[in-house]
């Protein structure tokens, strides 16, 4: 899993960012999304930011990847509607 965060002083910049960013994974905070962790993926993302997005930068903007492994994956903990997300729902 890869957890990534961004921040950009552009609202155009930042809303063409999140909609790309949609395409690999969710939302689960307002400029933080949980993405699905492969090497072509995260290849796919640094890409894009190199071609795109890092030459826009001011001062302001940054982009952070966290990969989070296996082991890790099972110590995070949740509350809310973040743990109402991972929680399997059967409807009859």
């Amino acid at each position: 899993m890869l957890i990534l965060s961004y921040d950009f002083e552009s609202n155009k910049t930042r809303a063409r960012f999140a909609k790309f960013i949609l395409k690999y994974g969710r939302r689960i905070q307002y400029s933080v999304f949980e993405i699905r962790n492969s090497d072509r993926v995260l290849r796919n993302i640094l890409d894009e930011v190199e071609l795109k997005y890092s030459k826009k930068f001011t001062g302001a903007d940054s982009i952070v990847i966290f990969q989070v492994c296996e082991g890790c994956k099972k110590k995070v903990i949740r509350y809310g509607y973040a743990k109402n997300e991972e929680t399997e729902i059967v409807v009859f």
